[in-house]
């Protein structure tokens, strides 16, 4: 192409769009955030009364549809479908950098956030599925088994569902984008991926992964800003939150520019090492034997309980009809659900974008057990330090947490231990990386569903994407802070859960009808019937993405 052809900047963005998506996309978020300044209380009434809507009928979908999802990919792992490839080129990217990307874009974010926190709700008050005393040495291993069932295998199923029904679509079929629709090709049809109803799947993923992930880097920003005047004593304010938000938003900005390779694969790497240092550093200065002891009892009784957990049901002594009962796990396990759920568009076509190459089984392996591995040492030991903290009072967490909210947990954890100041500015800063990589792959991720699946958008794209989710996220937090945040994941998760449900109808009908009559010559061949040509999946090389 000539100089003079060049459309430039703004003409390369124009022509990029999906018009349809990328409108009612930025007008439903835009339009909330404007509504926001106009009448801050519309936004957080109309918050509120969706959140009660969904939490009252839509509650069961949710736990019924993740339970579904997990046995699905349990099955793909250990099943025959698990040798199919997405696509028929070498990974790109190698495994350690491929967990690495996952896990950081994934939901690493909120493990960082809930990690020193959440045990200790549960610690305070204990799940009502199980018969023990809040502040009791039964309730400490309660509360660390509720937490590992809530951040091992469901949250980081809906991704992955996600992540291999498109990739699967995408690098599979000529003709089908790299879009959150295509994950559903066996239902609507692969000639009506560009239909009314493939735009409207695409319009709600855009909305979905906008409150999802403005919903985490709130999260984020709140621990971030708790630190500081936790530590410090510099309270912001709601114009200080605006400010962190906007500066943390130019350097996710920043990341995302520069690309997946030159950005969030250097920055994942070095998140995954800052994580597991300071996992294994907590756990040499906390209580090391109890932990062990706490963590074999936490994930034998994950294991044992995992189908009543599922779907909250079974021999408590208040039952799960109880309103009680219903209020906990709304508050909880619908909520972390409905917040996968929103992430799941997203991080799922994150996960298709770095899996090119890599057998089902891989994905899903990598989707589900090596994520676990990752998260339940960190649950168990920075949780269960917190709790057992707490129960022989080491520190008084549950105080603070009261006065500052649940953002503080981690400082006052860190601030008991041996060179506390050292473990309070590592904690920040892994706050900080882990809040960049999941805005800046996110934000990756919205600019590809509203260019219509092109694997590497325009700048411009990128950047509008980026300040609109810093946006929102300031404005959940001074709209009420984790309150405003739970309500607003449930509400644009919740209707997602149906979406992949769907997702997971296609890919049983797509390999049950293919997996019998198919040849895997090797691990990027497959060869179909003759008769079946038409229906048979033709390996495909994609056109080269732009250069990142």
């Amino acid at each position: 192409m000539s100089a003079s052809d060049d459309p430039g900047p703004v003409g390369r963005f124009r022509e990029e769009l999906d018009p349809v998506v990328f409108l009612f996309g930025a007008t439903l978020t835009v339009g909330l955030i404007a509504l926001y300044f106009i009448s801050p209380g519309t936004v957080q009434n109309g918050i509120g009364i969706a959140n009660d809507v969904m939490n009252q009928y839509l509650n069961w979908a949710l736990l019924l549809i993740v339970f579904l999802v997990v046995l699905f990919l349990l099955y793909l792992i250990v099943g025959p479908w698990g040798n199919v490839t997405l696509g028929d080129e070498p990974p790109e990217y190698s495994f350690l950098s491929f967990f690495a990307m996952l896990y950081s874009a994934g939901f690493a974010a909120g493990v960082v956030f809930w990690g020193p926190t959440e045990a200790l709700f549960y610690y305070d008050t204990p799940s009502p599925l199980f018969d023990v005393s809040a502040g009791s040495p039964e309730a400490m291993v309660i509360a660390v088994q509720q937490t590992l069932f809530h951040w091992a295998l469901p949250q980081l199923a809906v991704f992955t569902i996600m992540g291999i029904a498109i990739g699967y679509f995408a690098y599979n079929y000529e003709h089908i984008p790299l879009r959150v629709s295509s994950a559903l090709a066996p239902i609507l049809g692969k000639d009506n991926l560009d239909g009314v109803a493939a735009k409207v799947v695409d319009v709600i993923a855009v909305f979905a992964t906008i409150g999802g992930v403005a919903t985490s880097l709130g999260f984020i920003g709140s621990q971030f800003i708790t630190g500081l005047d936790y530590q410090w004593g510099i309270d912001l304010g709601d114009t200080g939150v605006i400010l962190v938000v906007t500066a943390m938003t130019l350097l996710f900005t920043l990341s995302m520019v520069l690309g997946v390779d030159r950005g969030i694969r250097r920055l994942s790497n070095f998140n995954m090492i800052l994580f597991v240092v300071m996992t294994v550093a907590t756990f040499i200065v906390g209580p090391s034997v109890f932990l062990v002891l706490l963590g074999t009892q936490a994930v034998g009784g994950m294991i044992t309980d995992f189908v009543s957990m599922s779907l909250f049901t079974g021999a408590g002594a208040m039952g799960a009809g109880n309103p009680a009962a219903t209020e906990w796990m709304n508050s909880w396990t619908v909520f972390y659900w409905a917040w996968a759920l929103s992430w799941s568009p997203f991080a799922g076509l994150f996960i298709a974008r770095i899996s090119k190459g890599r057998t089902v089984r891989e994905v899903a392996f990598t989707g589900i057990i090596a994520t676990s591995a990752a998260t339940i040492p960190w649950f168990t030991v920075v949780g269960g330090s917190a709790v057992w903290a707490q129960h022989n009072g080491i520190a008084d967490l549950l105080g603070p947490i009261n006065t500052h909210g649940e953002a503080v947990a981690g400082y006052a954890l860190f601030e008991a231990f041996p060179f506390g100041s050292v473990f309070m500015i590592a904690f920040m800063l892994l706050v900080t990386t882990f809040f960049i990589t999941s805005a800046d792959s996110s934000t990756l991720a919205v600019s590809m569903m509203t260019t219509g699946g092109k694997a590497s958008p325009s700048n411009i794209n990128r950047i509008f994407w980026g300040v609109v989710l810093g946006m929102f996220a300031a404005i959940l937090m001074t709209l009420g802070g984790v309150n405003a945040l739970q309500s607003a994941v449930i509400i644009t998760g919740a209707p997602f859960a149906f979406v992949c449900f769907v997702a997971l109808l296609g890919l049983v009908r797509e390999f049950s009808s293919n997996h019998g009559r198919v040849l895997l010559q090797d691990r990027t061949t497959i060869v179909g019937s003759p008769n079946d040509a038409d229906q048979t999946p033709t390996h495909k090389k994609p056109a080269s993405p732009d250069d990142d």
